[in-house]
């Protein structure tokens, strides 16, 4: 994640697919949730929307800050050059501004067991399955998480500054995704990467392969955050953005290795006590590796700390959706001649193909 808890929100926490699921579809497993998920996420869902103003009419408002009021401003210019530069989708998305009054739009649970890395999943119609599970209120995202580890699952819970609806809500304003004051004070390049992200859902979605769909907006926010930047940002922004990126590339590495030694230990012919012996090992030394880089190279910048603090199985397995098929991404769109028209167009017929075929694709 990106700043502490709000790094894995932006890195990680894009589609609150349960909010979605409970607006525009019906639980299709065993595991269906119940009303009451249901209601808290319709209710959680149309709290944003009714809380959401027209961004004129924030800036008009004399209560508005001055800090905020530029913010506003900046994010849409942001969403114009998404329209205009990026392809995204030109609608009413972004365009509204809600003050939710906490610090994040809902609270994602994930689960593994303890001596594997695939994510425990939820399944609903139009989504498909996903590897989280969402709450507007931290309370039951708790709650949650209190019953999984019950089961003897490794649990996750972190906080997401915003979702996508897909597009697939009516197009008028009101349905459509505000902003938030959860992620509107994010430095220039991450609210654009945000931004670009989210609008990356309504472009190609497919449902059931949250690898596919948060890497492939997880690609489009990084080439959008580098166009954006160089394009408009100022000194001051792209500095900013370039430390982040370095601590960004750090954390991938130190997180993809850990991860891959995990992988290894739960692969092995090992007992299942050795296999936790290996476990501990693993994650004692990943801890270690990470206070001497934060010391080194991050001059004790403490962003991360919560995220390797509660560093388990739930927590690689969030990891891997977001970033494992971005490299993939972006060779297409470098083979696309960097031309998102075609790139957009070649991600859809990718995305079209049946699961086993639609890796292959992204392998070669």
């Amino acid at each position: 994640m990106r700043r502490g808890a709000k790094v894995v929100a932006v890195a990680f926490g894009g589609l609150a697919a349960t909010a979605l699921a409970a607006v525009a579809g019906v639980c299709m497993t065993s595991g269906c949730a119940t009303v009451g998920y249901y209601a808290q996420s319709t209710i959680g869902h149309l709290e944003i929307l009714q809380a959401a103003r027209p961004v004129p009419q924030v800036l008009d408002d004399p209560a508005t800050s001055a800090t905020l009021r530029d913010r506003l401003v900046l994010s849409q210019r942001i969403r114009d050059f998404a329209v205009s530069e990026l392809g995204e989708p030109d609608n009413a998305s972004y365009r509204r501004y809600a003050d939710l009054h906490r610090v994040a739009a809902v609270w994602n649970v994930v689960a593994a067991p303890e001596l594997s890395l695939v994510p425990k999943t939820w399944c609903f119609a139009v989504v498909g399955c996903v590897g989280y599970r969402g709450y507007y209120a931290q309370a039951d995202a708790d709650a949650l998480a209190a019953e999984l580890r019950k089961e003897g699952l490794d649990v996750a819970v972190y906080p997401v500054p915003a979702y996508s609806t897909l597009g697939r809500l009516p197009a008028g304003g009101f349905f459509a995704d505000p902003l938030l004051n959860t992620f509107i004070g994010y430095p220039e390049g991450e609210l654009a990467r945000l931004v670009f992200h989210e609008l990356a859902h309504q472009i190609v979605f497919v449902p059931g392969d949250t690898s596919f769909n948060e890497s492939f907006a997880s690609a489009v926010e990084k080439i959008g955050e580098a166009r954006w930047l160089a394009e408009h940002g100022s000194p001051e922004a792209r500095a900013a953005a370039a430390a982040v990126e370095a601590r960004r590339t750090d954390f991938r590495a130190i997180t993809t290795r850990y991860r891959d030694e995990l992988a290894g230990v739960y692969a092995s012919a090992a007992s299942d006590d050795e296999k936790r012996a290996g476990k501990a090992a693993v994650l004692a030394r990943l801890r270690a590796d990470y206070a001497t880089l934060k010391a080194t190279r991050w001059g004790g910048y403490a962003g991360y700390d919560s995220w390797f603090a509660g560093a388990n199985n739930a927590s690689f397995a969030v990891l891997a959706s977001y970033t494992g098929l971005v490299p993939a991404f972006e060779r297409i769109y470098e083979r696309e001649g960097r031309d998102f028209t075609r790139f957009y167009a070649e991600v859809r017929r990718i995305a079209a193909l049946p699961a086993g075929e639609r890796n292959e694709a992204l392998a070669r």
